[in-house]
């Protein structure tokens, strides 16, 4: 879905993402910024906009406090093509691995797809009539002929156009969706091709795309419901109404001027003052990654990228290295630092409770699959955001993702038995809650490995 960005204020981004992210306002308010600069720059005249560059982001904190979060949410909230990529994944170059450049061929694939679906819902009403005149067609007499239960039939002496009116009527009513149609569908064989490790289908020079031209793109006949045609159809209209040099153009534009690339684990590839063994390759990650941040053309399938104006978002932990430890260069393409803070009993509370995809209604919505009621005290909420706080400070801090952990043991026994409970309403009061961890909060060699 494509969003009006001059209707996102930086005020209403932040609002927006506090619907699912609890605590972090540094770092909603610097991603705001650096999302409605975005649309301030669509706004310049063309000499000045090739100019501004956009402040990328360094957020650094602690494993499960919501960097990537706001990352995804941000891409969502404003329909930019987005993608998440660990910088652990590439290797500098001559070394076994992904290059660098495959994070913005991604990034190209993920606006494509984006651009094809926002056009496909502009000619889908147009292809959804064309699908139904076919599967008229398939219908009506003159196609080969099933049994007399499995095909749908029609007098001789019935007028042709009542007939196909008639038949409109009963596909739009759903009451042919179960019967069976023979119908052509595209059989691809692809031959096999051996890839190096290391070497992308881009390097490789091959258009995958018009590989079932090549290699036996046949038309295979099937027999399916009418229902299974009528989507078939559907694709297959609207991808012969859809222009696809079209969609390669707008998304390359797209990616180039509103993608967001989310760099994690930036502080793994951060060299030490050792530069023997493993760091030297390090290095070599972050030199390979310092020319797509400071803007290079990027040969993908779909056509040269600039990524100049590509907003990146990095995230570490930084537990042993430090931003500095990146190289200057690096540095520099990151302005913006912003530290999240590790969170607290009242903000674990805020989790379970306050954002639209919270764990409790999670697991609420869960079990009334079951006919199951469950509820939750306040002093049970309680009792479970100190454990986990307890918990995240006696051992690894891993933020939010303690919350699953812990709630997966106390409602164990429920879900196992939750087939069984059918009509019952569960209270969890904060008794319940202790008597299931007791054990393993007072063991803190078990909660090491339990928890």
């Amino acid at each position: 879905m494509k969003v009006d960005l001059d209707k996102l204020t930086p005020e209403e981004i932040v609002r927006e993402l506090d619907r699912y992210i609890i605590g972090q306002d540094k770092a909603k308010r610097s991603v705001a910024i650096a999302l409605r600069n975005r649309m301030r720059r669509q706004k310049l005249p063309d000499e000045l906009r090739d100019e501004v560059a956009p402040k990328n982001i360094i957020m650094i904190g602690p494993t499960g406090v919501g960097k990537t979060e706001i990352a995804r949410r941000l891409s969502k909230l404003s329909g930019a093509p987005f993608v998440k990529v660990e910088a652990t994944k590439y290797t500098e170059v001559g070394y076994v691995g992904r290059d660098v450049e495959s994070m913005v061929r991604d990034l190209v694939s993920v606006a494509v797809s984006m651009v094809k679906s926002e056009m496909q819902e502009e000619v889908r009403e147009e292809a959804e009539k064309r699908a139904e005149e076919g599967l008229i067609d398939l219908l009506l007499p003159g196609v080969k002929k099933g049994t007399p239960e499995e095909t749908v039939t029609i007098t001789d002496n019935s007028d042709k156009s009542d007939t196909r009116e008639k038949f409109k009527k009963m596909l739009r009513e759903k009451k042919l969706d179960d019967k069976l149609v023979e119908i052509n569908v595209t059989h691809s064989s692809f031959p096999s091709i051996e890839i190096f490790s290391g070497t992308s289908f881009e390097e490789m020079g091959v258009n995958f795309g018009n590989l079932s031209n090549m290699f036996g793109g046949k038309k295979k006949r099937k027999k399916v419901t009418v229902k299974q045609a009528r989507e078939i159809l559907l694709n297959e209209e609207m991808d012969k109404l859809i222009d696809m040099d079209r969609v390669s153009e707008t998304a390359v534009q797209r990616a180039q001027d509103m993608g967001i690339i989310f760099l994690d684990e930036l502080d793994k590839i951060a060299s030490k003052d050792s530069k023997v063994g493993v760091d030297v390759s390090r290095e070599g990650v972050q030199r390979d990654i310092l020319p797509i941040v400071e803007g290079s053309k990027v040969n993908t399938r779909y056509g040269m990228i600039d990524t100049s104006h590509i907003l990146f978002i990095a995230a570490g932990a930084f537990h042993i290295s430090k931003p500095s430890d990146l190289i200057p260069e690096l540095q520099g393409r990151f302005p913006l630092r912003v530290e999240l803070q590790a969170l607290t009993s009242e903000d674990f509370k805020k989790i379970l409770t306050q954002p639209r995809n919270a764990l409790i209604i999670q697991y609420r919505e869960l079990l009334k699959t079951e006919e199951v009621e469950l509820e939750f005290t306040d002093e049970a909420i309680e009792k479970i955001s100190v454990i986990a706080m307890d918990v995240n400070s006696r051992t690894e801090n891993i933020g939010a993702r303690r919350l699953h952990t812990i709630l997966e043991l106390v409602l164990e026994d429920v879900s196992f038995r939750a087939p069984n409970l059918k009509g019952q309403k569960i209270v969890i009061t904060d008794d319940y809650v202790e008597d299931k961890l007791r054990d393993i909060v007072q063991d803190r060699d078990l909660a090491r490995f339990i928890l």
